[in-house]
């Protein structure tokens, strides 16, 4: 996988639907938030995507996008400050989120 052809927006949302889908449930109040970062036809047409892709189509796809859009530590901490809350919006944070904030945290700042 060479290129990924997201704007920056595209892959926030996919990152974010990435860690909603950590637990297997989509949450309405994390579709939500997803949605109050991207408008509805990027949320769905990455959607669509994410939902096509298996997990290592999806974290291949985060990896070289990130590259690509040249993120910065700042942009990183950011984007994981974002996915904590996403993880908290159901006000319920548990041990499947708290392992995939881990393993974001380790794989966005490789």
């Amino acid at each position: 996988m060479n290129t990924i052809d997201w704007t920056r927006d595209e892959l926030v949302a996919y990152i974010l639907l990435f860690a909603a889908n950590s637990d297997f449930k989509e949450k309405t109040e994390e579709r939500n938030l997803i949605l109050s970062n991207v408008d509805k036809q990027t949320f769905q047409d990455i959607h669509d995507e994410f939902n096509r892709d298996n997990d290592y189509q999806g974290i291949k796809k985060i990896t070289t996008s990130l590259e690509q859009h040249n993120y910065t530590k700042d942009d990183i901490d950011i984007l994981l400050e974002d996915i904590k809350v996403l993880f908290l919006s159901d006000d319920d944070f548990d041990i499947t989120e708290q392992n995939m904030l881990r393993f974001l945290e380790r794989l966005l700042k490789h």
